[in-house]
């Protein structure tokens, strides 16, 4: 969900993330997690709060004023978005390593014809 601010009515969060603000908590089918902190006094989700509580990454791109909200991760939720370095080899079989790319943005594609 991508966001350009941390607050936002519960209806959007719910249409974003699958989680629906109710008296119990937030709450995802029959799972539901308490959260009065993530309800602000004018009824709106604080999302940082929100979470926190659900174990939901959330990263801000400063430069464009935007804010993404991942899916709840049970606590397996990528810390950085650093790979490590892989060296492979390219199509004339010479060895090519990510860490040439220094500073640039990288898609990593894989495929498999299983």
């Amino acid at each position: 969900m991508i966001l350009d601010s941390l607050t936002v009515d519960p209806e959007a969060f719910a249409a974003g993330t699958g989680w629906k603000s109710t008296p119990e908590g937030l709450c995802k089918g029959a799972q539901c997690v308490p959260a009065p902190e993530a309800i602000t006094a004018a009824g709106q989700i604080d999302v940082s709060a929100a979470a926190s509580k659900l174990n939901m990454a959330v990263v801000e791109d400063t430069q464009h004023g935007l804010f993404a909200i991942g899916p709840e991760s049970g606590g397996r939720a990528l810390t950085t978005a650093t790979v490590p370095d892989l060296a492979l080899t390219d199509s004339d079989g010479n060895p090519f390593s990510l860490t040439s790319l220094h500073g640039r943005k990288v898609l990593l594609v894989a495929w498999a014809s299983w």
